[in-house]
């Protein structure tokens, strides 16, 4: 007969391997959504609307492109294909003034190449002083 405690005493363990699985996918996610390098350092000038009005030297010129991707500069179309053409029109129209503020007009379901022959062409031709132009949005419960 056997006097005291006969059980044998297990040993005590913890187990970390499910706590080493839920370490490493809190880390994977903290390495995933945190940004070390941010790749665009590019300063853009943001156009801004307001209800003043400018003093203007000249009234601006206007380079319209339509949804079919036919470029007018002013009320005249532009014939022919390429920046070449564009950037002649657009000479003829302007002249020497190349501090002139110009005026892109794009239809909403133009090809993006198309506004960026045009901003290309007047680039190009030297003028800085460009500007797109938008319509304002109606918001909720305004007419």
């Amino acid at each position: 007969m056997r006097i005291g405690n006969d059980r044998r005493q297990d040993d005590f363990e913890i187990n970390v391997i499910s706590l080493i699985d839920v370490l490493l996918t809190l880390l994977m996610f903290f390495v995933l959504t945190t940004t070390f390098i941010q790749h665009s350092r590019m300063q853009v000038t943001l156009p801004k609307a307001s209800a003043e009005e400018r003093d203007m030297q000249a009234p601006a010129l206007t380079v319209v492109v339509d949804r079919d991707g036919h470029f007018y500069v002013g009320s005249d179309e532009v014939l022919g294909e390429g920046v070449e053409p564009l950037k002649q029109a657009i000479a003829n129209v302007a002249g020497d003034d190349r501090e002139r503020q110009v005026t892109i007009r794009a239809d909403a379901m133009t090809a993006h190449q198309n506004v960026v022959m045009a901003m290309d062409a007047l680039g190009q031709l030297g003028f800085s002083k460009l500007s797109i132009a938008t319509t304002p949005t109606q918001e909720q419960g305004k007419p």
